[in-house]
Order: structure tokens, then C-alpha cells, then sequence
């Protein structure tokens, strides 16, 4: 993903087609090491492909997933219960987050301090 990452980066600076030169550049400057057989398959997979075609492309692809798994199987949980079971699982993990809230407060510092 960090060479996709790094080509698309190179593409947006303006190169049509960005280099292994332009990669390694780019994944360097945050301390990675390039490996050469990996940039190589990225460059080959979109050489001569437009970057936005592709990800437009990627688009259409991802709106046909389904998501909200866990959604649903909350939801199918609450209709096989008469419908309790679900506002309760929510009132737990929000007790949960409170707890953990407080926890942090109890240690005496914090992220940014």
C-alpha cells in the first residue's frame, strides 16, 4: 500500500507517469526502504493508466460492498428478542467508554500534556 500511496503522491505533484526514482524519493524522505520488486509491480500495474480513471474506477468497486455487518446482526438480534436486547448492548458500551474515561483521568497526565 506505501508504494500506491508513494505513486499517487509522485502523481499529484504533476508526474504523468511517475519513475522507480520518483517512488524510492518519495519513501525515503519518511524513513522507508524501497524495495525494488514491489515499486517495480506498482509501476508496471498503472503504467499507462490515468490515475483518476483508476480510482474512479476503485469507486465502483466499493459501492457494490456490502458494509454495516455488525449493524445487521445487532438489528436480526433485536427482532429475535422482542427488540430489548440491543438498546441494552448500547447502554453497556456506554457505560464502558465512561469507565475508561474516568480511568484516564486517574492517571495523573494526559495525551498532550
Amino acid at each position: 500500500m506505501r508504494y500506491v500511496a508513494a505513486y499517487l503522491l509522485a502523481a499529484l505533484a504533476g508526474k504523468d507517469s511517475p519513475a522507480a526514482g520518483d517512488i524510492k524519493k518519495i519513501l525515503e524522505s519518511v524513513g522507508i526502504e524501497a524495495d525494488d520488486t514491489r515499486m517495480e509491480k506498482v509501476i508496471s500495474e498503472l503504467s499507462g493508466k490515468n490515475v483518476d480513471e483508476v480510482i474512479a474506477q476503485g469507486y465502483g468497486k466499493l459501492a457494490s460492498m456490502p458494509a454495516g455487518g455488525a449493524v445487521a446482526v445487532a438489528s436480526s438480534a433485536a427482532v429475535g428478542s422482542g427488540g430489548a436486547a440491543a438498546p441494552a448492548a448500547v447502554e453497556e458500551k456506554e457505560e464502558k467508554k465512561d469507565e475508561s474515561e474516568e480511568s484516564d483521568d486517574d492517571m495523573g497526565f494526559g495525551l498532550f500534556d
